[in-house]
């Protein structure tokens, strides 16, 4: 299933009954939704068009022509691709030949699926954010605050003021001391972490522009921030440790991080590449004293 149907299946529990009926005639059958008007869906729903557009709008889709438009790109890269292979838990007694090849087909899977969600004006207006921040905050539980600092390892290279805290206490403490033209950048695979929430909306209400990087879905953190970023939300299992979950993160935060050293090339090059020399030149100097 794509991750756009997997969203609709999954959220529609919490829907209204319009939104719900609506949601149970796409997944009845997408193809044929992604060749009819607004008006004729409508109506076959017994709703509103206007409706429809906030229920687009909600997944946070611009319009409904633009959820066809990703629906029918998603159901063609399905059709073209071998359906052998969700996403594979951990299972007692594979050998290590088969975990070798579930974890490099969960990971492209993830890859997959998340590039497939990329609204590629969203991730430049948070490109053009993050190379103008003043100073950029980034937020993190557990195992996204891995990711935070994956991004903070990143960017402090090429001379971005940032932090990165996992402390939930040292969120709200840096939070509360930003501004207008510092950007706060929140990670939550759930989106509705509530440290990760908290930060968040203490960032907004201090005057930053707001940043968050979530699984596809309606959640608080992506309702929340001015720019919300999406990875796959079809990673399933108790048992999966967040894995293809966190390698979509990253390559989002890769996307990010190119995308920003590519449009600021002449500023971010210089200082990524003096911050190599330097740790080689320390580096060096350490070993031939030991």
């Amino acid at each position: 299933m794509s991750p756009i149907l997997h969203a609709l299946e999954h959220e529609s529990p919490k829907l209204s009954q319009m939104e719900r009926k609506l949601a149970e005639r796409i997944l009845s059958s997408p193809s044929e939704i992604v060749h009819m008007g607004i008006t004729e869906l409508a109506e076959q729903c017994g709703i509103s068009p206007a409706t429809v557009t906030r229920f687009c709008k909600a997944f946070h889709f611009k319009g409904f022509p633009d959820f066809k438009v990703k629906l029918a790109s998603e159901i063609a890269h399905s059709d073209a691709t071998p359906q052998d292979g969700s996403y594979q838990d951990i299972v007692a007694g594979n050998p290590l030949s088969v975990i070798v090849e579930a974890m490099q087909a969960n990971h492209l899977a993830s890859i997959r699926d998340t590039t497939s969600l990329l609204d590629i004006d969203r991730l430049q207006a948070a490109v053009d954010l993050l190379c103008r921040a003043r100073r950029v905050d980034l937020y993190g539980m557990a195992t996204s605050s891995i990711v935070a600092q994956d991004f903070y390892q990143k960017l402090i290279r090429i001379g971005v003021n940032c932090t990165a805290f996992a402390d939930s206490h040292m969120q709200i403490t840096s939070a509360s001391t930003l501004s207008a033209g510092d950007v706060a950048f929140a990670v939550s695979y759930s989106g509705e972490t509530p440290e990760t929430i908290d930060a968040l909306t203490c960032a907004g209400a201090s005057g930053a522009s707001t940043i968050a990087l979530t699984s596809y879905g309606s959640s608080r953190l992506a309702t929340l921030a001015d720019i919300p970023l999406f990875s796959s939300s079809l990673e399933q299992g108790m048992r999966r440790g967040d894995m293809a979950s966190r390698i979509a993160q990253l390559h989002i935060i890769d996307i990010l991080f190119t995308g920003m050293v590519s449009t600021r090339f002449g500023d971010f090059i210089p200082k990524l590449e003096q911050s190599y020399l330097n740790v080689q030149h320390y580096r060096h100097k350490r070993g031939g004293q030991s």
